[in-house]
């Protein structure tokens, strides 16, 4: 089978190293732990701490127990190291942070939006509101109407007792405790 044969068919990948399979979450865990413990005065002072120690026990110590000498090459090699993993670790806390705060800006955003809508609601409902109880008659509006009212009805009772020639007071009046107009 030629090269060109392969290219266009669909098959197994051959992999040279096996796959490893790790949950994400856990190792993101490590990772957002390890950056979080990098970030604290306790790693810096510890660190500190090694290091002066690695570098008084290699140039104080006997020339038999030396273990890097001046240039302090392996020292050099494993802050490198540490380094070298560090740094992935860091930005992969970084990554997962940033989800969390890209899905609760999201999350802000939506509440926000139904906060507006709710809010426009409530407007348009306090609009109609007072639309409506512009319509609405006043207490005095009553009163007056009401008033032209008993007058009216006055003015018919004084017109009925006119007419029979009466000279009662008409009932209504009475017993409301107030004259009729005639007396008033």
């Amino acid at each position: 089978m030629s090269s060109s044969d392969r290219l266009n068919t669909p098959g197994r990948e051959r992999r040279w190293l096996p796959r490893v399979r790790m949950d994400s979450e856990v190792f993101g865990s490590f990772a957002e732990g390890f950056a979080r413990f990098m970030g604290t005065a306790s790693f810096l002072i510890w660190m500190t701490v090694l290091i002066v120690a690695w570098v008084c026990w290699n140039v104080f110590a006997p020339a038999a127990w030396i273990v890097d000498e001046f240039p302090f090459i392996f020292l050099t090699l494993l802050l490198s190291l540490q380094a070298s993993y560090a740094a992935p670790l860091i930005l992969l806390a970084q990554n997962r942070q940033e989800a969390r705060e890209r899905v609760s800006l999201e999350h802000d955003r939506e509440v926000a939006a139904q906060a507006r809508a709710d809010t426009d609601f409530l407007a348009r409902e306090i609009a109609a509101l007072r639309m409506r109880i512009g319509d609405l008659a006043t207490r005095d509006f009553i009163r007056s109407e009401l008033r032209d009212l008993l007058d009216e009805l006055d003015k018919a009772a004084d017109a009925e007792d006119g007419a029979r020639g009466s000279g009662r007071d008409h009932p209504r009046t009475r017993d409301a405790g107030r004259p009729s107009g005639r007396d008033g």
